[in-house]
């Protein structure tokens, strides 16, 4: 079996961690995590996060940097990011209604020079999807293959978001094995529909198919799953240890 990684996205459990983040950290090693993936760092400096990450033995997979930050604290996030080891550092979306092609153009410019200064230093720069990505047009293509074309696989990543893409009526396992080797990471998501209502669950627990997304993993280049829960319907802490006992108990 291919080595995969399990980690966590902490914007799951943002609560938690705007009330005790080294407590969070903590929780997640106790957990069997084997690494994380930022969506802020807690107030801690880069030595001390770096500090904390050692001594509690996991792996700074990498972080989701909003384009705002991109564009204004490049530097700040680059030298935290080196600090901590992170390998790769994601753009978490372009969240702004009523797109155009200029200004898709301004962002491709922005994601291609926080990749070339993040590459100095050793760290992939990638894109995360949401549904929308698939689902509007940039010329003649979807926004999700724009993105992909403007920049080349050394300079843009694909982090997929497998419940947003099956959102968006994908099937993820298509999507992995267009971009093979250029998807290291991947959001494992899982979705239910009540009373009209999407909620996101524990992984097993809703209508993505999951299965398969595990077994195209290793032949894609997938490094990590990363468990995800936008909304949890459950405590943080209880869903992350659900989603972790799933991914390992289905990934053989």
């Amino acid at each position: 079996m291919s080595t995969i990684g399990i980690g966590v996205q902490l914007y799951t459990l943002r609560s938690e961690g705007s009330k005790d983040f080294k407590g969070m950290l903590r929780k997640v090693a106790e957990l069997g995590y084997e690494g994380v993936e930022f969506a802020g760092y807690g107030g801690l400096s880069p030595q001390e996060l770096k500090e904390e990450l050692e001594q509690l033995g996991l792996t700074a997979v990498g972080s989701h940097v909003g384009l705002p930050r991109l564009k204004e604290n490049l530097q700040e996030e680059i030298e935290m990011n080196a600090a901590i080891g992170s390998k790769y550092v994601t753009c978490p979306g372009w969240f702004k209604e009523g797109r155009t092609q200029e200004e898709f153009l301004e962002v491709v410019q922005i994601l291609q020079h926080s990749s070339r200064r993040f590459a100095e230093h050793g760290i992939a720069f990638g894109y995360h999807n949401h549904s929308f990505e698939f689902e509007e047009k940039m010329g003649e293509k979807t926004l999700f293959d724009a993105f992909f074309s403007a920049l080349p696989p050394e300079e843009l990543f694909v982090e997929l978001d497998v419940c947003w893409a099956h959102n968006a009526g994908l099937d993820p396992v298509d999507v992995m094995k267009q971009y093979a080797g250029r998807t290291p990471l991947l959001h494992m998501k899982d979705l239910r529909k009540e009373d009209g209502k999407l909620l996101t669950v524990e992984l097993g627990t809703g209508e993505v198919d999951l299965k398969p997304i595990l077994a195209a993993a290793p032949e894609t280049g997938v490094k990590w799953f990363i468990v995800e829960q936008d909304e949890c319907q459950n405590p943080p802490f209880d869903s992350i240890a659900t989603s972790r006992e799933w991914l390992r108990s289905s990934y053989r």
